[in-house]
């Protein structure tokens, strides 16, 4: 089972195995010239950075907080979960 901790010190193109293979997408925010993209895997969250003007991958972010949800709260429609 992976961890936080074990995919935090892998090398960029082993978590990006990860979110391709493990990661289910669960949406996206606007974020200055970027596209950051939010996953979940094995218990943890995970953010890709994107930009778009360079398309390339900025930034991994793994997470397992809820806190780390907070700029994702405003996209949630409550009605739309409960339809």
């Amino acid at each position: 089972m992976l961890t936080l901790d074990h995919f935090r010190v892998m090398p960029f193109e082993k978590k990006c195995d990860v979110i391709t293979f493990q990661g289910n997408y669960l949406m996206q925010r606007p974020l200055a010239d970027c596209k950051v993209f939010l996953y979940y895997a094995e218990g943890f969250f995970i953010e890709v950075f994107y930009s778009p003007k360079h398309q390339k991958v900025l930034m991994i972010n793994a997470f397992d907080q809820p806190v780390g949800l907070s700029p994702y709260l405003d996209k949630i429609s409550l009605p739309d979960l409960m339809s």
